[in-house]
């Protein structure tokens, strides 16, 4: 998914709120807002939202020597979602659609993204998931079911540090089958890496691996070599989150998305209003997508 005109906004709002989360210094958020300024004259709206978050938040931790800036905010977070989940599977167990439950649940978890949000608050994460269990919903479910069905390798990608908490509930739907769960490679705002999926015991029911990419979500060529014979190999790819759907909806797989749409770009995209939650299947196969790079290359 490409960069639009309506996305370089957030981008400076997102540069400067970070810039604030590491430093009190007015002369370094102004500093970080200019030096994104500068980049957004020679930016190529052809690179996914994440591609350029990706060196924004690189400039951030250089400038500040912190490896990862957010890491208390996650924690708290991680938290927060711990404290949560006990009420929420047993929702799950009790549900007449256990599987259904998970669903939404894990895509409730999705608000949980500082690069959106980053004044979230206890209660806005109490009252978000609560609402979940009755909030509108947009889903391919049925295909989702038969898809985990006929799959024997499940990869799931994680987005958001206390949302992984969640994704547990619906990866323990799937314990069925071979799953791997992979977090980003490095800190990036406040995406789940090792220590997150440690935090909620993912390793601990499931192999957990990262992607060997810092980006804010899924882009191949930036990952390891590893994580992409994962990806190819997988039978069914789980992605969740807005930063894996804007990285990931222009690649080839058998792959479901879910997230919380969460601005206006992706709800034109989805065709879905803000705050809908949203299971969709990716409809690029392999075969397609090598078409389109021959007729790129014409």
């Amino acid at each position: 998914m490409k960069t639009t005109l309506d996305c370089i906004p957030c981008i400076l709002r997102q540069s400067l709120e970070a810039a604030r989360l590491v430093s009190t210094d007015p002369a370094f958020h102004e500093k970080i807002l200019r030096d994104v300024l500068s980049w957004t004259e020679e930016m190529s709206l052809d690179q996914t939202p994440p591609a350029i978050a990706q060196r924004i938040h690189r400039q951030v931790r250089k400038m500040t020597g912190a490896d990862d800036p957010y890491r208390q905010a996650k924690d708290k977070l991680n938290n927060l979602a711990l404290e949560l989940i006990p009420a929420f599977r047993a929702e799950v167990e009790s549900a007449d659609d256990p599987l259904r439950m998970a669903v939404r649940l894990a895509i409730a978890g999705n608000m949980m993204d500082m690069g959106v949000h980053i004044s979230l608050t206890e209660a806005d994460v109490r009252q978000t998931m609560k609402q979940a269990l009755t909030a509108p919903f947009f889903g391919e479910l049925d295909k989702f079911r038969q898809a985990i069905a006929e799959a024997q390798s499940i990869l799931y990608l994680a987005d958001n540090a206390g949302e992984i908490a969640f994704d547990r509930l619906l990866v323990e739907q799937l314990l069925s089958k071979h799953v791997t769960v992979a977090v980003r490679g490095a800190p990036v705002i406040n995406d789940a890496t090792l220590i997150d999926a440690q935090t909620v015991g993912l390793d601990q029911i499931v192999e957990v691996i990262d992607n060997g990419s810092d980006a804010p979500g899924t882009i191949l060529s930036d990952c390891s070599p590893e994580f992409r014979r994962r990806f190819a190999e997988a039978d069914l790819i789980i992605s969740k989150g807005q930063g894996n759907f804007e990285t990931l909806s222009g690649e080839a797989g058998n792959i479901f998305f879910l997230f919380k749409v969460k601005c206006a770009v992706i709800a034109e995209h989805v065709k879905q209003p803000l705050g809908m939650q949203v299971l969709t299947q990716s409809t690029l196969t392999w075969n397609e997508l090598a078409d389109e790079k021959v007729g790129a290359n014409a």
